[in-house]
């Protein structure tokens, strides 16, 4: 497994100030497959420095041109596409099929809206007696998670070059491959110099000097909503942008009109993908008392098809693996009952959680309230709409969510009380031009589309 032993600053691979370094772990098997820069403040010092010489050549660079060299990495993605997946799969441990087609593949079709997104994009327009200038904000620091590393990076760093930004990675210390690959990839499709830049490390120490860092205009960061708190408190004391895509505990609600069985096998599906490590899984499942017992049949049986090592991978490090199964365990302590899977970790070798499904869970337990991260479901009954409506909306989240209905117009009704920033109809499919992004404690700000783009603009009234 190739890893680069210094930092991508300026255009080149420089040596890191420092001489610690991380290790990368595979999770199925905990062996060391790599070594990376344990970047320091000095690291992220020059990075910034690189970018903020870049900022002005690049924000004055047509929106055309920045198109195309969006394109180039595009196309650089596709044609790396299968080294990609088998490192997202060597770090991150998802199944080879799953890297293949969601952590290689969605990231092609979020760059390639970018490059189309940056040639149509209106960048000034007519109010009145004013022209209104869409600006690029500057120097973006973008900290990303390990869940989604290749797509993480491009959700951030695709809009920030489309707007004319500049752009200082911080990938999380756990898949710090991928986030090598594709500093390789933009310096393949040919952008200046110092317009991206790269610099591994540990969160408190290169993610912190980042957010931090007097020279950044604009944070934006994914993770988890404890850690959100403390970069919109460091951004927010030094008056500068922030954009955060955090925590989810998204609601699936079966309304009794629907196809149980296709929403019970698709919303089964949703969990365990990758791992249940998705901020935007649907974690809880809601279904009528009348078809409650029914829906933990067709639960048992559609979650029996996962099996660890196949379907579903492990978990990215030992530490997320401990935490899963302590909720597990909190589950059983609070009285909800196992439909499947259990605490035990299925083999003795790899961060593998069972694939588990609790039933008798009630709205104010600890599984239906935070976020675990991991291939957990639990299957809560309502008696009426405005029932699942109060257990849909009662928690500090609003990232996601599904309806389903025998027609749309019914389920649509129902998302339109729903306190979440997306939720899928019927099992509707991802949309690369949709903005993402949660209410209430689930984050700020929207990834992906327009939207996504003018997180990276500011905006400029010229009167006449």
């Amino acid at each position: 497994m190739k890893a680069h032993d210094g930092m991508y600053i300026g255009g080149q691979w420089r040596p890191a100030a420092g001489p610690d370094t991380i290790a990368v772990v595979n999770p199925a098997d905990e062996q060391v497959i790599a070594h990376v820069p344990a970047g320091t403040a000095d690291d992220v010092d020059a990075a910034v420095r690189a970018a903020r010489e870049a900022f002005p050549a690049w924000a004055a660079t047509p929106p055309a041109e920045r198109a195309a060299r969006i394109a180039a990495l595009r196309d650089v993605l596709v044609a790396r596409k299968d080294e990609i997946a088998e490192t997202v799969t060597a770090e991150l441990g998802a199944p080879l099929a799953l890297s293949r087609t969601v952590h290689a593949g969605v990231p092609v079709l979020v760059a390639g809206s970018y490059a189309e997104l940056a040639a149509s994009y209106s960048f000034e327009e007519r109010i009145g007696n004013s022209t209104v200038l869409l600006e690029p904000v500057g120097v973006v620091g973008a900290i990303t998670p390990w869940n989604y590393p290749l797509h993480q990076v491009v959700a951030k760093v695709a809009p920030a070059l489309a707007a004319g930004c500049t752009v200082v990675l911080k990938p999380a210390e756990d898949t710090p491959l991928t986030a090598q690959l594709f500093a390789e990839a933009i310096h393949e499709a040919g952008l200046p110099a110092g317009v991206f830049n790269l610099v591994t490390g540990l969160g408190p120490v290169a993610g912190q000097a980042l957010a931090a860092h007097e020279g950044v205009d604009l944070v934006s960061f994914t993770g988890s909503t404890a850690v959100g708190r403390q970069i919109g408190a460091t951004a927010g004391a030094a008056v500068k942008r922030v954009a955060l895509e955090l925590g989810g505990k998204s609601a699936n609600v079966i309304l009794p009109s629907a196809d149980l069985a296709k929403a019970v096998s698709v919303g089964i599906a949703n969990v365990m993908s990758n791992s249940g490590q998705t901020c935007s899984a649907w974690t809880r499942m809601l279904v009528h008392k009348n078809q409650y017992d029914e829906a933990l049949a067709l639960a048992a049986a559609a979650v029996a098809k996962y099996v660890p090592g196949e379907r579903v991978g492990p978990l990215v490090n030992a530490k997320q693996q401990q935490r899963v199964r302590g909720y597990i365990e909190k589950g059983l302590a609070e009285g909800a009952r196992l439909v499947a899977g259990g605490p035990e970790a299925p083999y003795e070798t790899g961060y593998y959680v069972s694939p588990t499904v609790f039933a008798d869970v009630t709205w104010d337990m600890t599984i239906a309230q935070e976020e675990i991260f991991g291939p957990v479901l639990s299957i809560l009954k309502y008696e009426d709409e405005e029932d699942a409506l109060r257990i849909a909306n009662g928690t500090v989240y609003g990232l996601a969510g599904a309806v389903w209905a025998a027609d749309a117009a019914e389920a649509v009704a129902f998302a339109r009380r729903m306190d979440t920033g997306q939720v899928d109809i019927n099992g509707g499919r991802f949309n690369p031009l949709a903005p993402f992004g949660g209410y209430k404690q689930s984050g700020v700000g929207r990834e992906l589309g327009p939207h996504g783009l003018s997180e990276y603009l500011q905006t400029k009234s010229l009167q006449f």
